[in-house]
């Protein structure tokens, strides 16, 4: 489906029509650059590759530049694969955020923010064992019994305990596109998205 890469910038809020408050989302959306098309015939799949975001030749392989030449663009810092683009798109076209109208629904993915090794009650809500009766006093945010004893005796796979948290690829479904800012790039999008200011996100309609 068709899409675009972009780059988190913030969050904002603005009112509707109705004086309805929005909290929205900042994104800088395009433009892209068509760097690769690939066919049925000949790569067993149809899609688009686009690329995004200015990058210093000296920090570019050969073999990127070269991929790059071919598109007649400069060397770019993200790129991504679309299948099944909408219109079709010719090596070294350019994408831009008018892909989008105001009102249409899109899915926008990215990376949520790395948390780090995290417990349980941080990393999956538990509500930490009550009270500091009986002598308790340092195991309220504890996650409690892991299982029998005697049988199984071990932990299942999947059991909910503390580690690594968040630094996932997180997709968000079915965003209102609020504003359309196309001189500037910009799309502005009901809601929040996963990852920080600055990080890369793929737009999909």
């Amino acid at each position: 489906m068709s899409g675009i890469i972009g780059k988190k910038i913030g969050m904002t809020s603005i009112f509707s029509a109705n004086g309805k408050y929005i909290p929205c989302t900042v994104i800088e959306a395009g433009p892209c650059v068509v760097t690769q098309v690939k066919t049925l015939e000949k790569d067993g799949y149809a899609s688009v590759q686009l690329a995004f975001d200015e990058k210093k030749e000296k920090h570019t392989s050969s073999a990127m530049k070269g991929h790059f030449e071919k598109a007649s663009t400069t060397p770019k810092r993200k790129l991504v694969e679309f299948k099944y683009f909408e219109t079709q798109k010719n090596l070294g076209e350019v994408v831009t955020v008018d892909l989008f109208a105001e009102g249409d629904f899109i899915d926008v993915a990215g990376t949520s923010k790395g948390k780090g090794f995290q417990g349980v009650v941080k990393r999956h809500g538990f509500g930490g064992v009550g009270g500091t009766t009986h002598g308790q006093h340092d195991r309220l945010r504890a996650p409690g019994s892991l299982g029998a004893s005697s049988w199984p005796s071990r932990v299942f796979k999947g059991m909910r305990m503390a580690g690594r948290t968040g630094g996932d690829r997180v997709k968000i479904q079915n965003l209102e596109v609020v504003k359309v800012i196309a001189d500037k790039n910009l799309l502005i999008v009901k809601g929040s998205i996963a990852g920080a200011k600055g990080s890369y996100v793929t737009i999909e309609k």
